[in-house]
């Protein structure tokens, strides 16, 4: 089972959307195996966008993820990466399809509510650097069984 990095940006802490795209997650049948609020601080900024901290738009991206809470979460599920991403839709909200996270909620590049690992590499890295790994998990929930077809996944 295939597990990814999902971060609920301060922009959907402030706007009160982390509920309703949490569960839209859900309702795909993806599994939430670990979930916390904390506060970016600008050392956490750096490392998380660590190919980023070089480029002329990293301080303006630094201010905004450490202007108020997030949200950390870990999803795991058949091809998880892919199916966030593709959930999520174009990084900018102004691009982004109708039906996608992004292009129902957002108008903005920078301000797109959720980040998502890019790769199951990306994602490792990812949940190395915001979770132990006594803090992760594993379970099976009883409806499982109806969210896929014997020998799917």
């Amino acid at each position: 089972m295939e597990r990814t990095f999902v971060m609920f940006k301060p922009d959907c802490l402030e706007r009160g959307l982390v509920g309703r795209i949490l569960t839209r997650f859900e309702e795909k049948g993806l599994r939430l195996v670990a979930m916390k609020m904390l506060r970016v601080t600008p050392a956490l900024a750096k490392q998380h966008y660590a190919e980023h901290v070089e480029k002329p738009f990293y301080a303006g991206l630094e201010e905004f993820i450490t202007a108020s809470p997030v949200v950390a979460t870990i999803f795991e599920g058949p091809e998880v990466v892919r199916v966030v991403r593709e959930m999520l839709g174009a990084t900018s909200g102004l691009k982004a399809a109708a039906g996608t996270i992004r292009g129902d909620y957002s108008s903005s590049r920078q301000m797109n509510l959720v980040h998502a690992s890019d790769s199951p590499e990306s994602a490792a890295r990812e949940i190395g650097i915001y979770f132990k790994a006594d803090e992760i998990q594993s379970w099976d929930p009883s409806l499982a069984c109806w969210y896929q077809a014997p020998g799917e996944a």
